[in-house]
Parts: structure tokens; C-alpha cells; sequence
């Protein structure tokens, strides 16, 4: 996702053995440790990597696979990116009962410009709700294409977690067993950082210069959702980017923020954005059923202070939070 909540504890003394990259990309910044006797560099094959990425997903370059997507009837893929991120999109679009769906593209793209001009986009959601389902396309291993015309894609709520995967992937095969990728606040890590874990903070949503928790990642992803950074207020009415996929508005629901934990960045990254279209009760009872993944929300009780609910699995790892509501 390119909007992104969660920071990491970048420490500023890094250890000689643990080599540090950093850069930008998909309209953030990127950083990576490493452990690696050989003390290579992977800046070059990291930096070819993400702008292969964008040449495919990025909605911002006219050239892209997924913009020809946007503006044709059906394409073949040219890059090896398209397909895993439609895959596991479907995924997640079926699982969660459409709460996630990349064809919302016709609603983020309204929003992106009712925000750039300051007006009223949702006035134009009904409109453009018949050009919204995943149910609108086809796809294989070699190409997608649309049963509906106006119909287009937006990867933005899953991208960025597959971005890291695809990178934790270059490192793993250099034999790098020691690692974390973090673009945009979305991370991964493995094995150890100097002979311990590796260490996510997650912000408070109301005041983004305090952390209402550590967490401890070993061979683990995490990425972050939540409306309060990215949202604009026109005539009253405040609205998110974050979209409901059924409804094209934002949920209005006490969720502020998501963070879920998962093995790999792209199923992190497409549940966050789920479950903050699901709100706390949905999330919560969604995850009665799912125990593959661990999640962190942040909400506003009823008298407007900041709570916070985990899942059980989450109790040994994190290592401060408050306030702490009733876990799973």
C-alpha cells in the first residue's frame, strides 16, 4: 500500500557486519539491513527491481501494464508481477467477501481528484459503483481481460506488501538469511538483527509522535492501514481513502488504524485494507475463523479516547502497549 502507518526503530549505531540501503521508489522511501559476510551490495538489483514493479503496477505511469489495463479491453502480461498480485487478490477479495477489491479503481481515482480540488467526489460514487467488481474480469497466467467496459484496477491497498516480498525474495536467493525490508512502513524481516529480533513500532493514530506499542518480528511481515492520514474534509463531510468496495464511501466506523501480521508482506498488505473496510466488529469476528494471522487495531471508544484490541498471538511480541483493550 502506498500510504502507510506503521515506523520502524531505525537505530542510528548499526553494527559493521549489518549493511544499510535505502532509497525511493513507488512514491516513498525504502530501507533495508542485511547481515552479509561478503558485504555486498544489492543497491543496483534492488533499485532495477522496484522500477520493474512500477513498470507494471504503478497506476501513476501511463506506460504501466496495469494503466494499458486500465484503458484497453484485456492485455498480456509482460512482466512476471501482474499475475501473483491478481492471485492473491482474488484471494482476498474472496475471503473477506469483497471487502477488498482492486476494481475500485473508478472510486480511488475520484477521490485522488476530489481531494486535489477540493470537492465533493462522493457525489459521483453511485455512478460509478456499476463499474466496481471483481466478478468484471478474467484472468490466467498470460493475461487479463474485462467483461464490463470501464472497468480498471487499482493494486495501491496490496502492491507495496508484494514490493517487499519481492525483494525479501532477491535477498533469500543471495543466501541473506538475516534480513528486513521495509518500503513505506511495510516489512518483513528474517532471522535476527545483531542476535535479536527485529523491532516495528506501531504510531498512535491521534498523535503520530507517539507509539502505543513495540512489537518483536522474527521471520514475519507487517504492514499497516488506517484513514487518518490520507483523508480530506469538503462541506463537512470528511472522507478517507480507503473506499468500501459496495458502497464507494469510506466506512464510517471507530477503526483508526490496522496492522496485521503475517508470514508474507502481500497478505498483510490486502487484509489491512480489508479489515478497515470491515470496521472493528467485522474484523473481529472475521478473525474468529482465521488463525493465520495476528492483528492490531486501534480505535476510539465511546468517550473518543484511543483503544486498542490484539489477537492472542500477538501478547508474547509486543512489549509495550496501552491503552490495551480485550484481546481475542
Amino acid at each position: 500500500m502506498y500510504a502507510v502507518y506503521i515506523l520502524l526503530l531505525l537505530h542510528t549505531a548499526i553494527a559493521p557486519s549489518l549493511i544499510h540501503l535505502e532509497g525511493s521508489a513507488q512514491g516513498t522511501t525504502w530501507h533495508i539491513q542485511y547481515a552479509d559476510a561478503q558485504q555486498r551490495d544489492f543497491t543496483p538489483q534492488i533499485t532495477q527491481t522496484l522500477q520493474d514493479i512500477d513498470q507494471c503496477l504503478s497506476i501513476y505511469r501511463k506506460d504501466s501494464e496495469i494503466s494499458l489495463f486500465n484503458r484497453a479491453a484485456s492485455i498480456e502480461f509482460q512482466l512476471p508481477y501482474f499475475y501473483p498480485v491478481l492471485k492473491k487478490a482474488a484471494e482476498i477479495y474472496a475471503a473477506t467477501g469483497g471487502a477488498f477489491d482492486p476494481t475500485v479503481m473508478p472510486l480511488t481515482a475520484a477521490y485522488r481528484q476530489g481531494k486535489r480540488t477540493h470537492t465533493p467526489w462522493w457525489e459521483k460514487a453511485d455512478s460509478l459503483l456499476q463499474y466496481v467488481g471483481f466478478s468484471y474480469i478474467r484472468f490466467d497466467e498470460t493475461g487479463v481481460r474485462k467483461l464490463k467496459e470501464g472497468v480498471s484496477l487499482d493494486f495501491d491497498g496490496i502492491a507495496q506488501g508484494y514490493s517487499v516480498d519481492v525483494l525479501a525474495a532477491l535477498l533469500d536467493r543471495n543466501g541473506i538469511s538475516n534480513y528486513m525490508v521495509e518500503i513505506g512502513g511495510e516489512v518483513r524481516c528474517k532471522g535476527l538483527k545483531n542476535g535479536v529480533s527485529w523491532t516495528v513500532g506501531i504510531d498512535n493514530p491521534l498523535h503520530p509522535d507517539q507509539q502505543l506499542a513495540t512489537v518483536r518480528l522474527h521471520n514475519r511481515s507487517a504492514t499497516t492501514a488506517g484513514n487518518y492520514r490520507d483523508h480530506y474534509e469538503q462541506n463537512g463531510t470528511i472522507s478517507g481513502h480507503i473506499i468500501h468496495p459496495k458502497t464507494g464511501y469510506s466506512t464510517p466506523d471507530s477503526l483508526l488504524s490496522v496492522t496485521v501480521f503475517s508470514e508474507d508482506a502481500i497478505t498483510a498488505d490486502g487484509y489491512d485494507t480489508a479489515f478497515m473496510v470491515m470496521g472493528v466488529e467485522g474484523t473481529k469476528h472475521f478473525l474468529e475463523q482465521r488463525k493465520d494471522m495476528d492483528v492490531y487495531l486501534v480505535y476510539l471508544d465511546a468517550k473518543g479516547g484511543v483503544r486498542v484490541w490484539m489477537t492472542e498471538g500477538l501478547r508474547g511480541m509486543v512489549e509495550r502497549g496501552e491503552p490495551v483493550a480485550e484481546g481475542r
